[in-house]
């Protein structure tokens, strides 16, 4: 990835998404000539959720509104002009409204956690008009998931969880929910794309759907033409609040085992590696010596952490975890957060161009991060700058006037690049001055001449790039210059 570009390539996309609804997945290769008959069979166990919350104070951002946006969320600026426009007075209290649906008889209800997120209050109401309050099983705001639980004297009606990985994009589907409040609406269309990462958790994997979704659509699903739930409406996006036929919801072979175990336990206990990972470019794959990319990269790993007793290393890529293949980045957070807590995984990884394999012990994800260790030796003294004309990089040891110029902290060693040719590799990449090379394939740098020559025999032995650890205000980061 382009240094350059670092942020999240999807902010743009995303400033204008709503957490609302979207729409699932089909699996008919003709058109059919009526939706009524699927309608009529799955309608009666969708239902329309209403939750109540404690009204902001004035300048208070952190109080709930009508659509209830955790803080830090990708979707938050846009709430927060709707939002205000729609604040109520202080003391009063604000109600959110979407959308779920029963799957057991005995009234447990799947919906998005966003829905009903610090709700004081919940009810649930189904399409005969008779209204239940309701009690939170469970949530899992990782994946935006919850779960309700209503009692009712009679059995209720029911949708199944089938399989999304079934879907093709194209398929027709047809969604229900309850937008803008309106009650049960049934809107249809195809699956546009599949596997969208919206950059809103390490679990993103939705659904594209161009069926009609609005504010009020969250938590309901998308059903294949067998009637069955394979897509739970979660975002759309829109530029001007109603549904421009871009949709997402979470698939159901993903929400399936979450709500099972909220059912169960209540809560969600993920696995946890204590790597920083970055997808491997075809430039990366080259300058480790790969034949194609594929695998995740490890930019950092944490003290302690099972990566660091198994003795994973930086530039090391994990093609494999637990038998199954990490065939791109996403692939890896999902097989380590389903690992048993204490259960053991082989992990196959690609250093020194060779395949290892090494055994971890996965441990259980904390909600915080514990800070880094603050004593670092000072930095050392320094030569001057030099250039490296294979990449396009002026270098120069770190100083503490380089430091205080370019902000880097004691804590960060390395080489910092004071200036970038224009025309030359690195620029391609992204870097910039500021930047701090800390490794060079899998050798830490310190001086100029260290990159140099390193750089030097990537290109004798034939290599088209060098792979670069670099570091951007304490943001670490992969980088494949190509060498001249």
């Amino acid at each position: 990835m382009n240094l350059a570009l670092k942020t999240r390539a999807a902010a743009g996309l995303l400033s204008g998404a709503l957490m609302l609804a979207f729409v699932g997945a089909a699996g008919a290769a003709e058109a059919p000539a009526s939706f009524a008959d699927l309608a009529a069979k799955v309608t009666p166990a969708v239902v329309n959720i209403a939750s109540k919350h404690k009204a902001a104070q004035a300048g208070d951002d952190n109080g709930h509104l009508p659509y209830v946006v955790p803080k830090g969320s990708p979707f938050e600026d846009f709430f927060k002009h709707f939002n205000e426009r729609q604040r109520p007075d202080n003391g009063a209290e604000s109600m959110a409204l979407g959308s779920g649906f029963i799957v057991d008889p005995a009234g447990y209800v799947v919906t998005n956690n966003h829905v009903i997120d610090d709700a004081t209050d919940i009810s649930v109401t189904l399409t005969t008009g008779k209204a239940y309050p309701a009690k939170l099983i469970g949530t899992d705001k990782k994946t935006d998931l919850a779960l309700l639980k209503i009692e009712s004297p009679t059995p209720l009606p029911t949708v199944s969880f089938g399989d999304s990985d079934a879907i093709r994009v194209g398929d027709w589907v047809m969604a229900v929910g309850n937008p803008f409040g309106l009650g049960g609406t049934v809107t249809s269309g195809i699956v546009s794309a599949r596997g969208r990462d919206l950059n809103a958790s390490a679990f993103d994997d939705f659904l594209q759907i161009d069926a009609s979704i609005n504010q009020g659509n969250s938590g309901g699903p998308t059903f294949s033409m067998a009637g069955d739930v394979i897509g739970i409406n979660t975002a759309i996006f829109s530029p001007n609040g109603g549904s421009v036929g871009i949709g997402f919801a979470i698939p159901s072979n993903l929400a399936k085992p979450i709500i099972a175990t909220l059912r169960e336990k209540g809560s969600i206990e993920r696995g946890w590696l204590g790597v920083q990972i970055q997808g491997v470019t075809p430039e990366i794959a080259s300058a480790v010596g790969l034949d194609k990319p594929a695998g995740a990269i490890v930019s950092e790993v944490m003290p302690d952490s099972p990566a660091a007793k198994a003795g994973l290393q930086r530039g090391d890529v994990i093609l494999a975890f637990a038998g199954k293949a990490v065939d791109h980045l996403r692939d890896l957070p999902r097989l380590v957060a389903a690992t048993p807590i204490g259960g053991k995984a082989d992990v196959t990884l690609w250093r020194d161009h060779a395949k290892q394999t090494v055994t971890v012990e996965v441990a259980k994800l904390a909600d915080e991060q514990v800070a880094a260790n603050d004593d670092q030796p000072e930095a050392p003294a320094v030569p001057p700058a030099d250039t490296v004309e294979t990449l396009g990089l002026t270098l120069a040891s770190l100083t503490p006037d380089l430091r205080q110029q370019f902000g880097i902290p004691e804590t960060i060693s390395g080489v910092v690049v004071t200036s970038v040719a224009d025309d030359g590799p690195a620029a391609k990449r992204g870097l910039q001055p500021g930047d701090v090379i800390e490794q060079v394939g899998s050798d830490p740098v310190a001086t100029p001449q260290q990159v140099a020559k390193l750089a030097k025999a990537a290109h004798a032995e034939n290599r088209n790039a060098v792979l670069l650890l670099v570091n951007r205000q304490g943001d670490e980061l992969f980088v494949a210059v190509e060498v001249a």
